[in-house]
C-alpha cells in the first residue's frame, strides 16, 4: 500500500511535499542517513577492543589495583612502566575476548538487525518523498563526520534541573550531538511539524522501535528543538490514535481481512491484538479503517492535515487492530498461559500501572507511546513495590513490577535488622579503615558481623536466584509483546537491578533487539567485567547507566560469597566498554538501604528526561525524617553489652515478624481486589 502512495503525483497531500520543498526533502534524507551512520558506529564501538569509556588512561579494577602494586609510589617512574604493561595486557585481553565466536556472533546479529531496521526506514522515507533513487544516493554518501561530537567519549550530563524545561536541554545535546543540517534554519513551527511527520512515519512501520525513538532524539537535537517538544508530541499522537480507534466499528475490517489477508502478517498481528483492542476501548473486535475526518480531528493538534497524517501513518491509519497491538495486547497483565509457564519458577509476577484504576488496568488517558518499568530490589512493606517509582513523570506509561514479594520482604527486613545492629555499627568502622575493596578481596570481615550474617546471607542468595529467574520472565514478556510494540525503559535498584541484568542477558542471548530504550541500574549486585556489559549494551538502544557508590558497604558484604574477582557493578565504574555511563553517587548514597529513598534524586541527577519534581522533594523529606529516627536509635544502642549471638537470635525473630506482617498485607490486598 505504501509503495502505491509513492507512485502518486506531487502535492496530493499524503507525502512530505506538503511540508518540505524538494531541496528540503533531499536535506532530510541526508540528515537521516548521517544520523543512522552515527548510530551504527556506536554499535560497532561496543565490540571494538580499542574503544573504552576512558581512552587517556587505561582502566584499572579497583578490586585489584592496590593488591597488584601495594608498594609503588603514584608519582614514581616505576609505576608508569607497570601501568603501560597493564594497559597493554588489558587491550590484548579485550581483543581475545572480542574475537571469541560467541561475541562475534552477537556483533553480527546486532549489526544485521540494525541494518534491517535502517533499510525499513529508508524504504519508507523513499516512498513519502517520492524519490527512492535520490535517497539511495544520499545513503551512500552518509558519514559520521556530519556529527562533529560523535567521536567524543561517553560523557554523562549530570544536571540539577529537570530536563522537561528548555534550560536543561544541554543534556540532549551532549547525549545526542546535533548532526549538521540546513533544516535547523527553518522556522520553529516548521521544524516541529517536520519532527511530528517523522514520528508518524516511524510509527507507520507498525512498531515504535527503541532505535526509532533514539533516531527522533537525534533529529530533535539536530533541529535545535528542546526535548519536551518531542515528549509532548508523543503524548498527543498516542491519545490521537487511541481516540480515533475508539470511534470505529469492527465489522467491515473483520470481513475484509478475513477474505483477503488470512495468511498475511498483518492479519496475524490483528488476531493477536484483539485483546489489546478491547483494552483501549475499540468496539466490535476489529476496527474499520480510520476515516480522514477522524484522523484530521485528532491529529490537528500536532499541526498536520488529515490526509497527510494518514499518508504518513500508512497501514496504522487503516486499522485499530494494529493500534491495539502497538499499545499492548494484554494491557498491564501477563496472559494466563505466560503465568502458568513460569509458575513453578517465579511467584507473583505482575505489572502494576502507577497511573491507573484500582483493579490495576491502565486508563485510556494514561496510555503512552513509551513504557517505563520500575523494579524494586527489597521491601519492608507492600507499598515499597510502587512508592520509589512515583517520582517518574507522565510522558511515559509507568509500571512497577511486582515480583516475589515474600523473598523481597525477607531480604528487606533482614538487611534492615543487620544494618541497625550493634555488630554492624562496630564492623562499619573497621571496613571504612580498610576500604570496602580490601575487605572484599581478603575476606577481612569482623567476627561479630560474620556471626549475625546468617540472618541476611540466605535471603540474599534466595532473592538473587529468584531475580535471575524473574529476569527471564520479563525478557519473555517483552519479546512476546505483553506491553506492545513500544520502547521500554528499565530502572531498578539492588536486586531489582540484578533482575534487569538477567533480563538483558536473556534478550542478548535470544537476539531480541529494538525493544529496550534505556536502562538504569542502581547498586547492582552483578559483575563489572566487560563481557556481560557488552552483551547488555547490544540490546539497549539508548542510555545504559551504572549508578554506583563506593560507600555501599552492605552490598560489598552481601556480595562477598559471589564471583568478586569480576568486580561488583554497584561499587565501581564499568570502564572497558564504550557507551556505558557511570554515575558515582557516593556523596548521596551512604548505604544500600538508602537507594529506595533516592530513586527520584538519582534520576534527576543523571538528567533523566521525565521526573516529577514535587515527588522528588517529598522523597527527600521522607529520607531526612528517616535519618533522624536512625540517629536516635543509634544513640539508644550505644553502650549495649548484647553479644552477637544474642543479637542474631533477636534479629531472626524480628525478620519473621515483619515478613509475616507484610504477607498479611498482601493477602488482605488480594481479598480487597477480588
Amino acid at each position: 500500500m505504501a509503495s502505491e502512495k509513492g507512485n502518486k503525483p506531487k502535492n496530493n497531500g499524503d507525502d512530505l511535499s506538503t511540508i518540505l520543498s524538494h531541496e528540503e526533502q533531499v536535506e532530510l534524507t541526508l540528515l537521516i542517513a548521517n544520523i543512522t551512520e552515527v548510530m551504527r558506529k556506536q554499535i560497532t564501538d561496543t565490540f571494538d577492543a580499542d574503544s573504552t569509556t576512558k581512552k587517556d588512561q587505561e582502566p584499572k579494577n579497583p578490586l585489584q589495583e592496590k593488591e597488584n602494586n601495594p608498594n609503588v609510589d603514584d608519582a614514581g617512574e616505576a609505576e608508569g612502566t607497570v601501568e603501560e604493561k597493564d594497559a597493554r595486557e588489558l587491550r590484548e585481553k579485550r581483543a581475545r575476548d572480542l574475537s571469541a565466536p560467541k561475541m562475534q556472533d552477537l556483533k553480527k546479529a546486532t549489526e544485521e538487525y540494525f541494518d534491517k531496521w535502517r533499510e525499513g526506514i529508508i524504504l519508507r522515507l523513499g516512498e513519502v518523498v517520492n524519490s527512492p533513487k535520490k535517497l539511495e544516493e544520499q545513503i551512500e554518501h552518509a558519514s559520521i563526520e556530519a556529527t562533529p561530537d560523535s567521536e567524543k567519549e561517553t560523557q554523562t550530563k549530570v544536571i540539577t534541573s529537570n530536563t522537561n524545561i528548555e534550560e536543561a536541554d544541554a543534556a540532549l545535546i551532549t547525549l545526542y550531538p546535533p548532526t549538521s543540517t540546513a533544516l535547523y534554519s527553518l522556522p520553529r513551527d516548521k521544524r516541529i511539524l517536520l519532527l511530528n511527520a517523522m514520528l508518524l512515519l516511524l510509527l507507520s512501520l507498525e512498531r515504535y522501535s527503541s532505535y526509532s525513538r533514539i533516531l527522533l532524539l537525534h533529529i530533535s537535537s539536530s533541529l535545535h528543538l528542546p526535548l519536551h517538544i518531542l515528549a509532548e508530541q508523543e503524548v498527543k499522537v498516542a491519545q490521537g490514535l487511541l481516540e480515533a480507534a475508539k470511534q470505529m466499528s469492527g465489522k467491515e475490517e473483520t470481513e475484509k481481512r478475513s477474505d483477503e489477508n488470512k495468511n498475511s502478517r498483518r492479519w496475524k498481528v490483528g488476531l493477536a491484538g484483539v485483546a489489546g483492542a478491547a483494552v483501549i476501548g475499540i468496539t466490535g473486535g476489529l476496527a474499520a479503517p480510520l476515516v480522514a475526518g477522524a484522523i484530521g480531528t485528532i491529529m490537528g493538534g500536532i499541526g498536520l492535515g488529515a490526509t497527510t497524517a494518514a499518508g504518513l501513518l500508512g497501514a496504522l491509519a487503516e486499522s485499530g487492530v494494529i493500534v491495539g497491538a502497538l499499545f499492548g495486547a494484554y494491557g498491564g497483565r501477563m496472559t494466563g498461559k505466560m503465568i502458568d509457564q513460569y509458575a513453578k519458577e517465579v511467584d507473583d509476577f505482575a505489572f502494576l500501572p502507577l497511573k491507573g484504576s484500582k483493579n490495576h488496568e491502565p486508563l485510556p488517558e494514561d496510555r503512552r507511546l513509551r513504557l517505563t518499568i520500575g523494579i524494586s530490589g527489597w521491601i519492608t512493606q507492600t507499598e515499597d513495590i510502587i512508592t520509589p517509582w512515583r517520582a517518574l513523570g507522565r510522558q511515559s506509561e509507568v509500571f512497577a513490577l511486582r515480583w516475589e514479594l515474600e523473598a523481597l520482604t525477607k531480604l528487606g527486613t533482614s538487611m534492615e535488622s543487620v544494618v541497625k545492629s550493634a555488630a554492624w555499627g562496630v564492623a562499619k568502622k573497621e571496613i571504612i579503615s580498610r576500604t570496602i575493596f580490601a575487605s572484599l578481596m581478603t575476606a577481612l570481615w569482623p567476627i561479630g558481623l560474620l556471626k549475625v550474617s546468617k540472618v541476611v546471607d540466605n535471603p540474599f542468595s534466595v532473592t538473587m536466584n529468584r531475580a535471575d529467574k524473574a529476569g527471564l520472565v520479563l525478557a519473555d514478556a517483552l519479546i512476546n509483546k505483553a506491553q506492545g510494540e513500544r520502547p521500554v525503559t528499565l530502572i531498578g535498584y539492588s536486586v531489582g537491578a540484578r533482575l534487569i541484568y538477567s533480563c538483558l542477558m536473556s534478550l542478548a542471548e535470544r537476539r531480541a533487539f529494538g525493544l529496550v530504550e534505556n536502562v538504569i541500574l542502581m547498586g547492582a549486585p552483578c559483575p563489572s567485567d566487560d563481557a556481560p556489559w557488552r552483551a547488555m549494551r547490544s540490546v539497549v538502544a539508548g542510555r545504559l547507566i551504572n549508578v554506583y557508590s563506593e560507600n555501599d558497604y552492605i552490598l560489598g558484604f552481601l556480595y562477598r560469597t559471589f564471583n568478586i574477582q569480576y568486580g561488583v557493578a554497584g561499587l565501581q565504574e564499568i570502564e572497558q566498554v564504550k557507551g556505558i555511563e557511570n554515575i558515582n553517587v557516593s556523596d548521596m548514597v551512604s548505604g544500600h538501604l538508602r537507594l529506595q529513598y533516592l530513586v527520584g534524586s538519582i534520576l534527576e541527577k543523571i538528567g533523566f528526561e521525565d521526573i516529577d519534581v514535587s515527588e522528588v522533594a517529598r522523597e527527600e523529606e521522607t529520607l531526612a525524617l528517616m535519618e533522624e529516627e536512625e540517629k536516635r536509635e543509634e544513640n539508644k544502642k550505644d553502650g549495649s553489652n548484647i553479644t552477637p549471638e544474642e543479637e542474631a537470635k533477636e534479629m531472626e525473630k524480628d525478620v519473621k515478624h515483619k515478613t509475616d506482617q507484610t504477607m498479611m498485607q498482601k493477602a488482605a490486598e488480594k481479598l480487597r481486589l477480588s
